[in-house]
């Protein structure tokens, strides 16, 4: 009776989990993000201590938006060309506005359209960075938005600045030079000269704005927002729904870096590292659109007449590929700017699984193999313990016959029994728990693993065989459709996608099952069948997992299987 009650509890237990989700899609699903709308931008704001304060927008009527490419061609622009970026910078406001990745694409398809990263306001989701002067004087002119810059350079490229210049009409005659590497770093050096006859005091700023909530992939292990490292601590708590409630965090800092990060990608400040600085996140609503931004300024620059001031900031806008970031930490010392990958709190193991991981790629070409490379190294590693655990195991297995006689001699008295299955392990030095060890072990390695797997750009669209075109997304393939023989394609299935698994997560179930096979049963009946169905249970639960992942689990479950067999022959015991 009690057995039946508690497989009846698991399964309205099952049916409940599932039957929720069903309900909450359908009848409660989750809010579109904010579509971008075109707002009016100004130089300035204030903090709240009244001085001044960079600010990318000011109340203004909503606009309908345009079509991207249609706002890009019907403004005045410098081109950006490089190996890695494709773009321009928008003469009017002097903004870096447009930038698409051209080494990415939205999808495992070649023809597929490449990662846009920045766009201009008027456009969908606006996004972009800006720099200037905001002054302690009022009445100073200062190029704003609305400001159209004088060029001088046809083009930005690896090897060619581009140098802006204007002319506020008050002796204030300002420059913003423009540089970039060959990958993702620009360098932004604004330059003022005062002529005005009168003493000027300006506060250097740079921001990054986006308009309107990204679409969001809500994952609990991954932070998706605002990201910085300011005073020599990494800021990474503070997700766009954060800045929503809280509107505004203030901190100060000498160097670091800040700015908004999606999963893969990154648009960051990187201010002189030895300068004194404020820095913001903020949020506002421009109408009906979310405005998020991260900003710094400056310490104060007194300019007495007939003196100029220089001020550089570099920009990351890119790709967040764990060898750049750990390259441009080194040259130009940046705190903790591999931390803009989200390794999270095992940064202690994902980092070096990650860097085993990349190296193992760079000796065989492909990352499915490196897996497998890898937990074969990581299972030499264990070695010892695990052949410890499985030659305990394999005792207990051998004791079987003993342990049935015990539960059929004391079936009416179970405190009974279990003492003398104990005097039994005790008698024969067997440990119990044993087994349990290598499973503990591997826990956290799992967890780095698919931290690894998921938030690395390394990882995204990396092949293995086969149908697996891309480890970072799951299997495929699905049951539903008898894995592609049936001439229908699976629709997305909402919660119901638990029930679609792929191929290889029905691998990695049956080693699991052949595993627990060769381990011995648990003495209680009860226990025996909840283990029974945990390959099952695994199969549903990692099928909606990375397929890296799940190729990683099914293999080291087929050399666990390997080395446990191998012991039980040489011990006698029969598998």
């Amino acid at each position: 009776m009690e057995q039946r009650n508690l497989i009846i509890a698991i399964a309205v237990s099952v049916a409940i989990l599932i039957g929720s989700q069903v309900v909450t899609a359908v009848f409660f699903p989750p809010k579109p993000a904010p579509v971008a709308t075109q707002t009016t931008a100004t130089g300035t704001a204030t903090t709240a201590d009244g001085s001044a304060a960079p600010s990318a927008t000011a109340a203004a009527p909503e606009q309908p938006l345009a079509d991207r490419s249609q706002v890009i061609a019907t403004t005045s622009r410098i081109a950006i060309h490089s190996p890695r970026l494709t773009g321009s910078i928008d003469l009017k406001g002097g903004r870096l506005d447009d930038l698409v990745l051209n080494d990415y694409r939205e999808t495992v398809d070649p023809t597929s359209p490449n990662i846009i990263l920045l766009s201009p306001v008027g456009a969908a989701n606006a996004y972009y960075a800006d720099f200037g002067w905001v002054a302690q004087e009022a009445g100073v002119a200062l190029p704003g938005p609305d400001t159209v810059w004088q060029a001088q350079g046809d083009q930005l490229t690896p090897g060619q600045t581009v140098t802006l210049t204007w002319d506020n009409g008050q002796g204030l005659k300002f420059e913003r030079r423009f540089e970039l590497d060959e990958n993702f770093m620009f360098k932004v050096t604004q330059r003022v000269q005062n002529d005005s006859g009168q003493t000027v005091t300006l506060f250097p700023y740079g921001l990054i704005a986006r308009h309107g909530t990204p679409h969001l992939l809500n994952y609990y292990i991954l932070h998706e927002g605002l990201l910085g490292v300011l005073d020599g601590t990494l800021i990474d708590d503070v997700s766009y729904k954060n800045i929503r409630e809280k509107k505004q965090i203030n901190y100060s800092s000498t160097g670091g870096w800040l700015g908004i990060t999606d999963k893969y990608w990154l648009v960051a400040l990187v201010p002189d590292q030895k300068a004194k600085l404020t820095a913001r996140f903020s949020h506002s609503l421009q109408g009906t659109t979310d405005l998020y931004q991260a900003d710094y300024r400056g310490e104060a620059t007194p300019l007495a007449a007939g003196q100029a001031a220089e001020n550089s900031t570099q920009l990351f806008a890119g790709a967040k590929v764990v060898s750049l970031l750990d390259k441009y930490g080194d040259q130009d010392n940046i705190p903790l700017f591999d931390r803009a990958v989200d390794f999270g709190y095992l940064y202690f193991l994902t980092k070096p699984i990650f860097r085993v991981l990349d190296f193992l790629y760079g000796l065989v070409g492909n990352f499915g193999v490196a897996i497998m490379l890898l937990t074969v190294l990581i299972r030499l590693i264990l070695f010892p313990l695990a052949n410890k655990s499985y030659k305990a195991m394999s005792k207990m297995k051998a004791l079987g016959p003993e342990m049935t006689k015990l539960k059929e001699r004391f079936k009416d008295d179970k405190a009974r029994m279990q003492q003398e299955i104990m005097a039994l392990y005790k008698k024969e030095k067997v440990n119990p728990a044993a087994g349990c060890l290598p499973i503990l072990v591997q826990i956290p390695i799992f967890f780095s693993l698919y931290k690894v797997l998921f938030v690395t750009i390394e990882m995204r669209h990396a092949p293995f065989f086969g149908w697996i075109q891309d480890l970072s997304a799951k299997d495929p393939t699905s049951v539903l459709n008898l894995f592609g023989l049936l001439p229908y394609h699976i629709p997305d299935l909402g919660p119901l996608n638990l029930l679609s698994i792929g191929v290889w997560p029905l691998v990695m179930g049956f080693t699991m099952w052949m595993q627990q096979r060769l381990n011995p049963a648990p003495p209680d009946p009860v226990q025996a069948r909840i283990m029974s169905l945990l390959p099952v249970i695994f199969t549903f639960m990692l099928g909606q997992y990375t397929a890296g992942l799940v190729i990683y689990w099914a293999w080291n479950n087929t050399l666990s299987v390997a080395q446990q067999r191998f012991i039980m022959w040489r011990m006698g015991v029969k598998v």
